[in-house]
């Protein structure tokens, strides 16, 4: 378990440092996390915000897992593995599509309550 840790941290390490992507991301999430605290009106709602700043960011990191694998398979124009990239950055997309929804929801909800 020592050594799984070990390897999780450094994934972590190496998107903070070689994926901007993430790091953009990431400094998003610093900022909204506590915009979460002061938004949401019970701990549900928290976590419910919060939780989708964190999707997005496994979804980032999953992608970039596709694209370093792509690339260390080749680096020559591929259809294959232009589809799998373009469906990675897909699925960040509608994470952060998803995220979007939620915040503009629940901000909504903070000041036009909904019954």
């Amino acid at each position: 378990m020592i050594a799984a840790a070990r390897y999780s941290w450094q994934g972590l390490w190496a998107a903070i440092r070689y994926e901007a992507a993430f790091r953009q991301e990431l400094m998003l999430a610093v900022v909204l996390v506590p915009a979460a605290l002061w938004l949401g009106q019970n701990a549900g709602q928290v976590i419910v915000l919060i939780g989708s700043l964190v999707i997005v960011l496994i979804v980032e990191l999953i992608n970039s897992a596709i694209e370093a694998v792509a690339d260390a398979i080749s680096l020559e124009h591929n259809l294959l593995i232009g589809r799998a990239k373009d469906l990675g950055s897909a699925s960040v997309m509608l994470s952060l599509l998803l995220a979007l929804a939620v915040w503009v929801a629940l901000l909504v909800n903070r000041w036009y309550p909904i019954l």
